[in-house]
C-alpha cells in the first residue's frame, strides 16, 4: 500500500455496466470538497502507451483471434507502464489515486474467467504493480444481466471486444470478484450495485470515511 503521510490508492472494480464512471467522479468531489488532490485513471489505459493497448485490446481488428495469455500480458504491459508513470508519482506527491480498474480485472477476468492458471496470473500482476497496492478497492456488485439491460440502454455504439462474451463469463467474472473480496476484506468495500446511484453513492462515501479515520 502507499507510504504513511503519502497519496491514497482507490481503486474501483466490477462487472460491465455497474456505474462505476459514475460513482468514480463522485466521490472524487467529495474528495476535492475535503481539500484533497484527487487524479482520476483508468486501465487498461492511463498513459499514451497503455491507452495504445486499451485500443489493441478493445477494438482493434487484430484483436479478434487473441488468446488469453495475450490478453494477460498486455493488461499487464498497460499496468506497469501506468504504475511508473503515472500511478506511484501521483501518490509520492501525495495526490489520491482514483483508478477504474487494477490488478484485480486481471485476477477475476482472466485467471477466472478465462482459466488461467491462477499462480501465472499472480505472477504477472506482482510483476506488473511492482509493489504497489491499493489503499481501498470498492467492489460495486450487480447481476450480470442488469448490467447489460443497462450497457445496452446507454450504448450507440457496437459493444467493443469485452463486452461480447457469453453471460456464463460474466457470471464466472462477478462471483471471483465477491470470492476475491472475501480474501480481503480489508482492503475491500463491497457495495450493492442494484440501489439508486444516490444509494450507491453514500454507501461508498460512508465506507471511504470509515476507512480513512
Amino acid at each position: 500500500m502507499s507510504d504513511p503521510g503519502k497519496g491514497m490508492f482507490i481503486t474501483f472494480e466490477g462487472s460491465e455496466g455497474t456505474g462505476k464512471t459514475t460513482q468514480i467522479q463522485r466521490l472524487s468531489t467529495r474528495l476535492e470538497g475535503l481539500g484533497k488532490k484527487v487524479v482520476i485513471s483508468r486501465e487498461p489505459g492511463g498513459t499514451p502507451l497503455g491507452e495504445d493497448i486499451r485500443h489493441l485490446l478493445k477494438h482493434a481488428d487484430g484483436g479478434d483471434n487473441m488468446v488469453p495469455r495475450s490478453e494477460l500480458l498486455l493488461f499487464a504491459a498497460s499496468r506497469a507502464q501506468h504504475v511508473d508513470e503515472f500511478i506511484q508519482p501521483n501518490l509520492d506527491e501525495g495526490n489520491v489515486v482514483i483508478c477504474d480498474r487494477f490488478l484485480d480485472s486481471t485476477t477475476v477476468y482472466q485467471g477466472v474467467a478465462r482459466a488461467i492458471d491462477s499462480s501465472t496470473v499472480e505472477t504477472v500482476n506482482q510483476i506488473a504493480i511492482a509493489s504497489t497496492l491499493p489503499d481501498i478497492t470498492v467492489l460495486i456488485d450487480l447481476d450480470p444481466e442488469e448490467g447489460f439491460k443497462r450497457i445496452q440502454s446507454r450504448n450507440t455504439e457496437p459493444p467493443d471486444r469485452m463486452e461480447q462474451e457469453h453471460m456464463d463469463f460474466y457470471k464466472a467474472v462477478r462471483q471471483g470478484y465477491l470470492d476475491l473480496a472475501a480474501d480481503h476484506q480489508e482492503r475491500f468495500l463491497v457495495v450493492n450495485g442494484h440501489q439508486s446511484i444516490e444509494t450507491v453513492e453514500q454507501a461508498i462515501w460512508d465506507g471511504i470515511k470509515e476507512r480513512i479515520n
